[in-house]
Parts: C-alpha cells; sequence; structure tokens
C-alpha cells in the first residue's frame, strides 16, 4: 500500500462566517476532496466547487515595488540552508507595506524552513506567491521550545492569498520513523501540521501542492471567508499522520471537525487512506457540535472506513442534519459506520451515561463492496441512542460477491428503496 497513490480531486470552496465557532489528492474540477485537510472550530462552510479557470491562470505578481522577493532578504533556496530568517524578513516588510504586496518564493529552489509564524494584523493586503519548494527542517530538534503542533502559521493575516503552484514539502519521512505506531519503544509525541491558518479572514488558497507533512497538511482554524481551490495533496498510504496517537491512521478526508456547520463536499476521490469522517467528537468530556453536512458524489477505493460518523463516549453536544449520497465502494473494510463508542487507546473506555447525540442522518444511494463482512455498523450508546437513521437505496456486498452483514446497536433506523444487507443483527 505504501507505493501506492492516494488520489483526492477536490476543488473547493469553503465560506465561514466569523463568530461562528506515495498518495495523491488533488482538490480541483474533477472528482475530489482529504488527507490533511482540517477545519476547526469554523462554521458556515457553504459550498466546495472548482476555481474558476481565470482564478487558475491569474497572475500573482505585481510591479517590482510591490513585490517582496525572499531572496533579496538573503534566502538562499539550495535546500539545505536555513532561510527562516530571511521569510520573516521578507514577511515583516510585506505586513508593514501600505500598498498590496506579494511575497514571492521563486521557481526552482527549494527553502529550508524551521518553525515560523507569519503574523498579522498587517497593513495591506499580502498574496504569497510560492512558486518554488518550501521545505520543512529535517531536525526534530528544531522545535524544541516551540509549539510541535505547528510548522508554518499564518496568523490573525485578513485579507490574505496564497498561491502559486509551488510546493510545501513537511519532510514527514524524519518524524514517520520515530513515531509510537512505528516503532512501539518510542513515545507518542503530537508531529506538526504543516500550514496552519489561524483567525484570518479573507482567505484564498490556491493552487498549491503539500508533499508528505509531519501529520496533518493544512488546518484552518477560526477562520472566516475562506475559499479554497487546485491543491493536490500527496503522501504514503501507511505512514502514521496521527503521531500523538497509538491507533493506526493513514489519510484521513475530514469532512467536519467540532464546531463546524453547513459543510458540502463534492465529487470526492478518495484511497487508500482512512476515508470520510465525521469526527472524532468528544473526546475528554468535550462538548462539540457539527451539522448540516452534505457530502455528495464519492468514490472510496481501498480505505479503512466509508463514510464515517465517530464519538467518544463521556462527551457532550450534538452529530445531526447529516446527508451522504451518491457514494461508491470499491473494497472498502467499513463501508458505513456510525461509532458513538469511539475509543482511541490501547485500554477499555468503559461504558459512560453521557454522548455525543447522533441523529438525523441519511445514507442514501450508498453501493459497492466490502472488504469485510460487516458492510453496516451502527455502535451507538445505550443511554444516547443513535436517532433517525435513514438507509435509502444502499446495495453493499462483500468483495468476493457474497452477501455482507450489518451490525446494529442502540440505533433507530429507517428503510426506503431496496436496502442490502436488508436486516441488521445486534
Amino acid at each position: 500500500m505504501g507505493a501506492q497513490k492516494l488520489l483526492l480531486l477536490l476543488a473547493l470552496v469553503l465560506l465561514l462566517r466569523p463568530g461562528d465557532s506515495q498518495h495523491e489528492q488533488t482538490f480541483s474540477s474533477d472528482p475530489s476532496f482529504r488527507t490533511g485537510l482540517d477545519i476547526t472550530d469554523s462554521s458556515a462552510v457553504r459550498k466546495l466547487s472548482p476555481g474558476t479557470p481565470n482564478e487558475r491562470r491569474r497572475s500573482t505578481l505585481g510591479s517590482a515595488s510591490t513585490v517582496r522577493n525572499v531572496k533579496d532578504f538573503g534566502a538562499r533556496g539550495d535546500g539545505s540552508s536555513d532561510d527562516t530568517k530571511a521569510f520573516a524578513a521578507a514577511w515583516k516588510a510585506a505586513c508593514s507595506s501600505s500598498a498590496p504586496v506579494t511575497v514571492l518564493v521563486p521557481e526552482g529552489k527549494a527553502y529550508r524552513l524551521k518553525p515560523i509564524t507569519f503574523s498579522g494584523p498587517c497593513k495591506s493586503p499580502i498574496t504569497v506567491a510560492i512558486k518554488g519548494t518550501i521545505l520543512a527542517s529535517g531536525r526534530m530538534s528544531d522545535w524544541d521550545g516551540a509549539d510541535r503542533r505547528l510548522w508554518m502559521l499564518f496568523d490573525k493575516v485578513d485579507g490574505l492569498r496564497v498561491e502559486g503552484g509551488g510546493t510545501i514539502d513537511g519532510n514527514g519521512q524524519v518524524w514517520w520513523k520515530v513515531s509510537c505506531k512505528v516503532d512501539s519503544a518510542q513515545p507518542c509525541k503530537g508531529a506538526p501540521t504543516a500550514l496552519t491558518f489561524q483567525s484570518c479572514r479573507g482567505l484564498t488558497v490556491t493552487d498549491l501542492k503539500f508533499k508528505n507533512s509531519q501529520q496533518m497538511h493544512v488546518t484552518f482554524s477560526k477562520c472566516a471567508n475562506v475559499r479554497i481551490s487546485q491543491m493536490t495533496i500527496s503522501a504514503p498510504g501507511t505512514v502514521p499522520t496521527r503521531t500523538e496517537s497509538t491507533s493506526p491512521a493513514a489519510p484521513t478526508l475530514r469532512s467536519a471537525t467540532p464546531g463546524s456547520r453547513s459543510i458540502t463536499a463534492t465529487n470526492i476521490v478518495c484511497g487508500p487512506g482512512h476515508g470520510i469522517s465525521i469526527g472524532s467528537l468528544g473526546a475528554n468530556g468535550a462538548e462539540h457540535t457539527v451539522s448540516d453536512v452534505l457530502v455528495d458524489t464519492a468514490r472510496l477505493e481501498g480505505t479503512t472506513n466509508g463514510v464515517r460518523i465517530k464519538t467518544w463516549q463521556g462527551g457532550k453536544g450534538y452529530a445531526r442534519n447529516i446527508i451522504f449520497r451518491n457514494i461508491v465502494m470499491d473494497n472498502v473494510k467499513n463501508p458505513i459506520i456510525i461509532d458513538q463508542n469511539y475509543c482511541d487507546s490501547p485500554k477499555s473506555c468503559g461504558e459512560q451515561k453521557s454522548a455525543v447525540a447522533v441523529s438525523g442522518v441519511t445514507f442514501q444511494n450508498v453501493r459497492g463492496t466490502s472488504a469485510t463482512a460487516v458492510a453496516m455498523d451502527f455502535d451507538c450508546s445505550r443511554t444516547v441512542p443513535c436517532r433517525g437513521i435513514t438507509l435509502q437505496d444502499v446495495h453493499l456486498v462483500t468483495a468476493s460477491g457474497a452477501p455482507a452483514k450489518s451490525f446494529c446497536r442502540n440505533v433507530s433506523l429507517s428503510k426506503f428503496g431496496t436496502v442490502v444487507p436488508s436486516t441488521c443483527s445486534s
């Protein structure tokens, strides 16, 4: 599987309201969405769609007086020198500009960076034109004294545009080999997200390639009015992309994380990897909410899960008004799964009284093959059972063609049309 590629062809637009809160995956106009896209404490993600041809062709460079080229600030771009200070100086000059400005990362060069924060607020809108490659430092000690969850952070920058057709390479191989999931003798520690946007408004991220992140590739936290399109994300299928965890974790397409609502994800191709997940929600007794999610037209190939909702026992909140429709499964281990008893721990989590309520979930026109005998798995809380779960026109068999099974516990189901497997056993 490590030699296989994960193809995710997605073009997405995220419109987020303020105050609400090796694999290849390409975010484009072709079928698409995931591994490493995380939306946290952001809401009103209204539409996912391709960038226009004009957007994809549009030049990012203005006059020489409005361009801050990182090489003019001392960046060498030889792939081994530390260019962090040069990037910080170029950003400082751009952020203080009274006119719109472009920070240029030239083509044909590889710029090695330690952890870095590009802070706002800035005086004028900034475009970061990444034409070349930005490469993460290969020394884990460079994160000593820094936040291990972050490599490149844009914080409180309004009117930001990041684009250019270049590559962001997380140099994740350095982190993967010391993951506790690869070597059980290693301590389980966090690893950086390659690119994080925090508290940014009016943000556009387009025409970028992400490669081999240390953990997640891209995270949007507490952002508003965000547009994302034309992104390709690639990483081997068996890498431990969540090194703070002890469970296997190949790439995942996350449709929604806590605090998200009004999300539409369309035209997705994903696999191998973890599949499409909503959650996890309610960890450590937290109150999390996700609502009004539509996942429409997706193909999953060889994934660990197909379409999944996962919540921890002991949590609070809800996951509701969720639709998965027009989904094709190809040799997927758990094609349809709702797990209210999620437990990412080597020890039993034990039954708890509280749970994130799951309701109003529809699986419509879901077809294909399951790599396991159980194609539909509804493992819900005894005290807060799953309610209003609808199956409509579902046809799932095992990859061998044999009939598949379903498992149901503490769930209220409605069925319409032909549903195969047609019965639940608990």
